[in-house]
């Protein structure tokens, strides 16, 4: 399933606390609470200035001021996917406050955030485009290669301005969604198979070993 942005009117959009598209539903001010799922232009409620949406999968509430997500504030982004390691992920959710106000901003935070994340994968920290390169040496995969250069460049064009619209929201957003496909790739995946491949039987491991020796 694909990332659909936050919006008002939509019935079902991404959760941004849990990343599950679902339903979501929306209260007016206090306790009044409409059994519904969010009505286009929220025709019900004219006059509300804050209202609130909870998620059917997750049941966590976000905070909008008019048609206007303010939290979790990400601006629209995905949440960041929890095996993101720390200094890459507060880099992230940076991004993500601020990509509504500065799309720029955002994609040069994202491209920082992928050279952090390339050393944790075994990169030096000093040149992403050589850090990539040397992961690309190490078998890294061919659609990892071109999402962590598609930040890259994008990111370099936010700072360097070249032919990419880094000024467009849409532009930036769609970073965002990369950078969590990289950590699937990278990390949430090779934890999966490890912790898979450890809870075979003893016999079976050594098995395999002494086939592959």
């Amino acid at each position: 399933m694909s990332f659909i942005v936050p919006k008002s009117g939509l019935k079902s959009f991404t959760c941004p606390h849990c990343n599950a598209f679902a339903r979501q539903y929306h209260w007016g001010y206090g306790d009044e609470v409409n059994s519904g799922p969010i009505k286009e232009g929220h025709a019900n409620f004219p006059k509300l200035m804050v209202r609130l949406s909870k998620c059917e999968h997750c049941n966590s509430v976000a905070i909008w001021h008019k048609d206007n997500l303010i939290y979790p504030d990400r601006g629209g982004a995905s949440a960041p996917n929890p095996d993101m390691p720390e200094d890459v992920k507060n880099d992230y959710e940076e991004a993500a406050t601020i990509l509504n106000k500065s799309p720029r901003g955002a994609a040069a935070l994202l491209r920082l955030a992928i050279q952090k994340l390339c050393m944790h994968l075994g990169g030096k920290g000093k040149n992403i485009n050589d850090d990539i390169k040397l992961l690309v040496k190490n078998g890294l995969p061919a659609q990892v290669q071109q999402a962590l250069d598609v930040v890259r460049v994008t990111g370099n064009n936010a700072v360097h301005p070249g032919q990419i619209d880094t000024d467009d929201v849409s532009v930036a957003g769609n970073l965002f969604e990369l950078v969590n496909v990289i950590i699937e790739y990278m990390v949430s995946m090779p934890q999966k198979i490890q912790g898979l491949y450890d809870g075979l039987p003893d016999p079976a491991k050594e098995s395999i070993e002494k086939r592959d020796s």
